[in-house]
């Protein structure tokens, strides 16, 4: 049973996914917080193992309060649930430690999935934020530095076949399990090869491997994955 504090500061909002999470099975709601204050008291003592956190809160706002639950607790994973996608609060609430990232226009399916993932420590950025992501970090990068698209970069060298294929599957945002589905493989298989092209490429979570699953051409600008021309 998955431990789920929901934090929110519309009780309707709080009502409808504690009873979305309850008739999905096997999810337990330990408490419901109306602000980040409430939420870093609540799961001190209730030790939940995934906070559902709102960004947008009175007294305090769900970044300052992920950063604060995650410098007390660290095992606890913090799932953002909001309105809001721009920038300052993606990034901000990835920087203060969230694993994943959902909007509220989402589809149930994908906040089951996030906070399922969550419990076993994969990130879930939902896709509309991911491509934020990825694209503002390919903008930042310096392109004149990139190789021409026929050239493989150095890095892929570093992987197996197998590794450089399911590293672009995560670039598509691909769960592990549909990874291992997509490809005929078993999870433990995956989270293998997934953790080894991580290891390698020196990347600490899913929403980086990402990124540079996209820098290295394992994925286009539709998010599907692609041969790469003359790779090893």
């Amino acid at each position: 049973m998955i431990r789920v504090l929901v934090v929110d500061d519309q009780a309707l909002v709080r009502a409808g996914v504690g009873l979305l999470l309850r008739t999905a099975g096997g999810f337990e709601i330990v408490g419901e917080a109306g602000d980040g204050h409430e939420a870093v008291r609540l799961t001190e003592r209730l030790r939940p193992d995934i906070v559902l956190m709102d960004l947008r809160m009175p007294r305090m706002g769900g970044i300052e309060a992920t950063r604060r639950i995650l410098a007390r607790q660290p095992g606890v994973r913090v799932v953002v649930l909001t309105t809001f996608a721009d920038d300052a609060d993606v990034y901000g609430a990835l920087g203060a430690g969230a694993i994943g990232y959902l909007v509220k226009d989402g589809v149930p399916e994908e906040l089951i999935e996030a906070v399922s993932r969550a419990s076993r420590g994969e990130a879930l950025v939902a896709p509309p934020v991911l491509a934020r992501i990825v694209r503002r970090a390919i903008t930042a990068h310096d392109r004149e530095s990139l190789p021409a698209p026929s050239a493989p970069q150095p890095e892929l060298r570093l992987l197996s076949p197998r590794e450089r294929e399911v590293l672009a599957l995560v670039g598509t945002g691909l769960s592990n399990a549909e990874i291992g589905t997509r490809l005929h493989l078993g999870i433990t298989t995956v989270k293998t090869h997934v953790s080894a092209a991580m290891e390698k490429l020196e990347l600490r979570n899913r929403v980086q491997a990402a990124v540079v699953a996209h820098r290295l051409g394992l994925v286009d600008d539709d998010f599907n994955p692609v041969a790469v021309p003359g790779a090893p």
